[in-house]
């Protein structure tokens, strides 16, 4: 019988190698570790332990080995603060930071470059992700230029990415959330003016959103009415410094960057300091009258929906899930952001 089995399958390999076509075998990662000290890698450089070990991040990224199948380069990170800033590249996808500590606080990725200084916004950024399919856990990207104008922390430009257990530590624009679909679980979010901003396709799931000065936390960019992107902050939490509500001044729930901007709160808890009227009309903009602004569940002081204008828009419950994680960043591939930060630590 077991004769039988084997002659059929030794057949159907000899078979698939003369077609050209090969049994599907696990995409293998690649893993590297990051320590502070060690010499700069050097082509030939011999592992240690059994990886390969780089001095600074963007050193790993520079040379760890691209995986052929598909796999991940995994980037382990020593806690300790790095004064750098990194590029994940285009060519670069399936990147995995993760720091090694017991919290994220424990692994800080900083830099202090600000746009009066650097020739722009996008000049500025601590961190450029670019790579498809980038994951992050446990680690802090900061740009600690503060009150001076605009300074990024992150710029997403990438499709497929996951931020869980991670901290964005800034004033103006710390997070430029700009293309592809974007899951970001876990999260502490700081900042002041616009510091969630640009249009990717993008969900915050069980974070920490805190205002530290008056401003705007989001300034999303949709472009048309019939565009797919968006931000979705969902069962989250808002929370100020308390100078902000002392002062008698307000913290906006968004400001219509682009004429379609949108932005959507399900059950996220607001305190006292949110603007009554909830979202911004920015002034003399008639902006709004195109965006998509709306909440469905919010709580605390700050959510009295009385005083919320006539077009932030009310959903209904069919709206509400198509605005969950993993029907609003499925895609045309059936991605699941929620399964790939459950495999995460």
């Amino acid at each position: 019988m077991l004769l039988c089995m084997v002659r059929p399958l030794v057949a159907a390999l000899i078979f698939a190698a003369l077609s050209g076509f090969a049994p599907h075998a696990h995409a293998a990662n690649v893993t590297v570790l990051v320590k502070p000290g060690v010499p700069m890698y050097q082509p030939g450089q011999k592992k240690s332990h059994g990886m390969l070990v780089f001095p600074t991040i963007q050193n790993a990224l520079d040379h760890a080995p691209q995986p052929t199948d598909g796999g991940r380069v995994i980037i382990r990170i020593t806690p300790g603060i790095y004064h750098e800033r990194i590029w994940v590249a285009q060519n670069r996808p399936n990147v995995e930071l993760l720091g090694l500590g017991k919290s994220p606080a424990d692994t800080v990725i900083v830099s202090n470059h600000y746009a009066k200084e650097s020739g722009g916004t996008f000049f500025t950024e601590t961190a450029e992700i670019a790579g498809n399919g980038f994951i992050a856990d446990n680690v802090t990207f900061e740009n600690s230029a503060g009150p001076v104008g605009q300074a990024v922390a992150v710029s997403v430009l990438a499709d497929r990415v996951i931020f869980k257990h991670c901290r964005f530590l800034g004033y103006q624009d710390t997070l430029f959330a700009n293309y592809g679909r974007q899951y970001y679980v876990d999260d502490y979010i700081s900042g002041a003016v616009d510091f969630i901003f640009g249009n990717a396709t993008a969900v915050f799931d069980h974070s920490l959103i805190h205002a530290v000065g008056p401003g705007y936390l989001t300034a999303q960019s949709r472009l048309s009415a019939d565009s797919t992107t968006g931000y979705v902050i969902r069962d989250s939490r808002i929370t100020l410094a308390p100078r902000i509500w002392a002062s008698g001044r307000t913290v906006a729930l968004g400001r219509p960057w682009r004429d379609y901007s949108r932005v959507i709160y399900l059950n996220t808890y607001m305190p006292k300091g949110i603007s009554p009227q909830g979202f911004s009309k920015w002034g003399r903009s008639q902006n709004y009258r195109t965006t998509f602004y709306a909440e469905s569940g919010s709580t605390g002081p700050g959510a009295d929906p009385a005083g919320r204008p006539a077009w932030e828009r009310k959903l209904n419950a069919a709206e509400v899930e198509s605005f969950e994680p993993q029907n609003f960043l499925r895609g045309s591939d059936d991605w699941n952001p929620l399964a790939e930060a459950a495999k995460l630590p």
